[in-house]
């Protein structure tokens, strides 16, 4: 179990999405929840895959490795509770994770040349150089229209 009561700045919790080992801020996930009745409704969000209702309050749930991998995950071990900030605001949000979580201490280094636009940075964690995933960008960069928009007359 991941203990973020103890979080640092210099802390980070490891995911895995989509086959591939993620970090994210310790600061920023408020928890790892047990999978629970996913709701789903219509709408027109990409990859909202609908929403849950933790500790009485309802949060979306970003696949986030269908963004990443084209896949959905359905056989997911936990949901992965953690803060989105965008511009002034932020919202919890609920990410579906395929494996173990831990808790790990490296420092932040600058993102390679070639990262992806949704890798902030890097850390190393057991000789292992992994990608720090922000949220906001991957989500913004999977929500653009893939291809040029006609104007309707």
């Amino acid at each position: 179990m991941i203990s973020l009561e103890s979080a640092q700045n210099d802390s980070f919790v490891l995911l895995q999405l989509a086959e591939q080992r993620f970090a994210l801020p310790a600061g920023l996930v408020a928890e790892l929840a047990p999978p629970v009745r996913l709701h789903s409704f219509p709408h027109t969000s990409p990859h909202i895959s609908g929403v849950i209702v933790r500790r009485g309050r309802i949060l979306p749930v970003y696949d986030a490795a269908r963004a990443l991998s084209g896949k959905s995950s359905f056989a997911h071990r936990f949901y992965l509770v953690a803060r989105r900030q965008f511009g002034e605001t932020s919202e919890m949000t609920a990410i579906p994770v395929d494996g173990e979580c831990e808790l790990v201490t490296s420092d932040f280094r600058a993102p390679a040349n070639d990262a992806a636009s949704y890798i902030s940075g890097e850390i190393t964690a057991a000789g292992e150089s992994i990608g720090i995933l922000d949220i906001e960008s991957l989500i913004q960069s999977h929500s653009q229209p893939t291809g040029p928009t006609e104007a309707r007359q």
